[in-house]
């Protein structure tokens, strides 16, 4: 190692031992709290099966918020992203769609669900309202960054022939970009699932609303049926996941040369 990492190294573990004492981190603390943790642990074993059914439902709700707020968030997210992308628009139309999208990304989900649930009261419809208002935060920043990085020939190419704007976006910007949002979009919907079980902290419905409700008054088994379930589900939703990407990402960059290889050469 050089002199330099050896620095930078040392300044890393400076400044970490510097903040974990500005926030009282305490690792004797954390050993010490193990046993109470074990205990837990122990009460969340002994499971109680009746609630399955009521879990699974649970389940079933906030897979429906998810999916909506986040179809919903991507289909606002795509016009903004094009909107906001500097290779596409002067400074005056991509600065004030940036500066709205940082807006949005700056308060966190859990935030946007509580300003709906005081806006429309608790329920599912605050929690989709809030993963709605994050999803486009999301997509369109690394929509817009995707298309500020495509290849500047064959945009060069089309746009040599004469061709308005929407035509440029429709044979080039979204075949370029089409894989990056399959993926965007199977990482969206996965996250928001996660997402969903914690609005129910502020209620914003989903099977959160249940979890929290149970740890609360510490109970921890009839919690635990409910955690399985969104843990089985996590699991189910990122091996499907893994199975589009493999099936149809590949084929989507395929498509995209062949494309942008035929708009050349006309």
């Amino acid at each position: 190692m050089t002199p330099k990492n050896n620095i930078l190294i040392g300044i890393i573990i400076a400044l970490l031992v510097v903040a974990s004492y500005n926030v009282d981190a305490n690792p004797i603390e954390f050993v010490e709290g193990i046993p109470n943790l074990v205990i837990v642990f122990e009460e969340m074993i002994a499971v109680e099966p009746k609630y399955i059914p009521t879990a699974l439902w649970a389940m079933f709700e906030t897979i429906q918020m998810a999916f909506i707020g986040t179809v919903v968030g991507i289909v606002i997210a795509l016009p903004l992203s094009m909107l906001a992308a500097r290779n596409l628009n002067s400074k005056f139309v991509y600065a004030p769609i940036r500066a709205f999208l940082a807006t949005i990304r700056t308060f966190p989900s859990i935030l946007w669900a509580l300003l709906f649930v005081i806006m429309v009261g608790s329920g599912t419809f605050a929690g989709v309202l809030a993963i709605i208002m994050y999803t486009i935060g999301f997509i369109a920043k690394l929509q817009y960054e995707v298309i500020e990085t495509i290849d500047s020939d064959p945009m060069d190419a089309v746009g040599s022939i004469g061709v308005s704007k929407v035509q440029l976006i429709n044979y080039v910007v979204i075949p370029e970009s089409a894989s990056h949002l399959l993926s965007q979009m199977l990482y969206m919907f996965d996250y928001n699932i996660r997402q969903t079980s914690i609005l129910g902290l502020v209620g914003a419905g989903g099977i959160g609303f249940y979890i929290i409700n149970f740890i609360k008054f510490f109970e921890y088994g009839k919690a635990a049926i409910f955690m399985l379930v969104v843990l089985i589900t996590v699991l189910i939703i990122d091996w499907v996941s893994v199975k589009i990407r493999d099936k149809y990402i590949i084929k989507s960059q395929h498509g995209m040369e062949v494309t942008t290889n035929y708009m050349t050469k006309k």
